[in-house]
């Protein structure tokens, strides 16, 4: 008798605490006003943007034999009009992808000689920022290997690899390789199987990929991008904490991380939309909206637009506390590279400042010392208004350097941009656009040279015609 009593009196102890603690978080939550909690539901929302798109896109490209944690997965040649598991795709470069888990062991990556040929490799953390930026450029083309390990590592690595704490756990690797068209694919493929991942326990010996199981809860038919903007604020809180519990946030995220405690999302901690406040249910449930659109007023002057082409040439790649640029780069171009590897001029208007829309025909002129500065090789690719190329009886998405194009007289340069072609003569240089809606056009400078990143070169103005 005296047992069950001692039980029950634990029980309704352990009752009574919990409900203490769901009154303390409520009340806590309703201590702070509806506008502040809006502000810091708006923070939140834009702050775990990344995280979210990143491992939804994990969960999606990981769930196929080909795509497997580590474990390289090539484009052997360039996306299909169809292609949609990532926003603004180049047309310049065989990709090379690779999620890269090491909560078991260190990973040992390794690069082959590229003959020379340009390539970048760039690892991203969990929050999109690049730790290792790998290639031409930085490390060269000859063959190499790295071995990403995690914080605190203390064990031996085989003599010669070099040792790189990553950030979070998991990662992305988006190698690119420089490819010269559909006519060099022979050679770009073959470079890509020189691109290896080894657990660190089987280096030096012939490792056989373990059996491959589909996840059945992953959504495999809506795009990682359509999940992203159909989320709800209870899945979109409530995941992003169980993220934050995975993968640390930054050690320069205090600021950040304080104010999103105030409404409840702690990081380490997993959060309880249902047992929120009435105030903070409101805040988070209108930052769904109100923090995407936050994100698209804010694209137009997140940089410098000179000619109508917004120039990110700082802070892109490695975001530091712009959260902002963070989340709107991975709304528009997930996977962006430091400015030093590469640059994506924006077009956001034409010469009259209008947007740029299918129904209008359009021409850049470049004069002789207006043709991008580079140290590789330059492009210019068309997309819609989501981010993602249309089909054409060209198949023609992107045009650069590498084409043969039509050049005048003088060494100027004529890009058309139109629906229909300009004409027979001038279809060399022609970049097929959308019949109608807004368009979307990038220009890629790799490698580019210092007079791009510093402002002394600007592309030119694109005019109607």
């Amino acid at each position: 008798m005296r047992s069950n009593t001692v039980k029950r009196a634990i029980i309704i102890a352990l009752v009574s605490i919990s409900l203490l603690f769901t009154s303390l978080f409520a009340q806590a939550a309703e201590k702070i006003s509806q506008e502040e909690a809006n502000k810091i539901a708006i923070e939140a929302y834009v702050y775990l943007h990344p995280l979210l798109t990143m491992d939804i896109t994990r969960r999606s490209l990981t769930n196929t034999p080909e795509g497997r944690v580590n474990q390289f997965a090539h484009n052997r040649e360039f996306p299909k009009a169809e292609y949609r598991e990532v926003v603004r795709p180049n047309f310049d470069t065989l990709y090379s992808g690779a999620w890269v888990d090491i909560s078991e062991e260190p990973m040992i990556i390794s690069m082959p000689d590229t003959q020379d040929r340009h390539y970048i490799l760039p690892i991203m953390d969990m929050w999109t920022d690049v730790f290792v930026a790998a290639g031409k450029r930085t490390s060269g083309t000859k063959a190499k290997n790295i071995a990403l390990v995690p914080k605190g590592f203390k064990g031996e690595l085989p003599k010669g690899i070099e040792a790189i704490e990553a950030p979070t756990s998991m990662m992305w690797i988006i190698n690119r390789i420089q490819t010269n068209g559909p006519k060099d694919y022979s050679f770009v493929n073959g470079l890509q199987e020189g691109f290896k991942i080894t657990p660190l326990s089987q280096w030096g010996k012939k490792v056989a990929p373990k059996p491959f199981k589909v996840d059945p809860t992953v959504d495999m038919k809506t795009t990682p991008f359509d999940q992203m903007m159909s989320m709800d604020a209870k899945n979109y809180f409530n995941y992003g904490a169980e993220l934050m519990k995975k993968y640390s946030p930054h050690s320069t995220d205090f600021s950040i991380l304080a104010r999103m405690k105030r409404i409840g999302i702690e990081a380490g901690k997993s959060f309880d939309y249902d047992k929120a406040s009435p105030v903070v249910k409101a805040a988070l449930e209108s930052s769904i909206t109100d923090g995407l659109q936050l994100m698209k007023n804010t694209l137009p002057s997140m940089a410098n637009v000179a000619n109508g082409w917004q120039m990110n040439t700082s802070t892109m790649g490695v975001y530091g506390n712009d959260y902002m640029k963070r989340a709107i780069v991975t709304l528009v171009g997930l996977g962006a590279i430091p400015p030093e590897d590469g640059i994506y001029p924006l077009l956001l208007a034409d010469a009259d400042g209008e947007k740029l829309v299918g129904t209008n025909n359009y021409k850049i002129h470049f004069t002789k010392e207006e043709l991008p500065p580079v140290d590789a090789f330059w492009s210019i690719t068309m997309y819609d208004h989501e981010g993602f190329q249309v089909a054409n009886k060209l198949n023609r998405f992107a045009i650069g350097d590498r084409d043969k194009l039509v050049y005048n007289k003088d060494g100027s340069l004529d890009i058309y941009i139109q629906a229909k072609s300009p004409g027979k003569d001038k279809e060399p240089n022609w970049l097929p656009s959308p019949e109608k809606g807004e368009l979307g056009v990038t220009m890629r400078l790799y490698a580019p040279k210092p007079q791009a990143l510093d402002g002394r070169w600007v592309p030119p103005a694109v005019h109607k015609l």
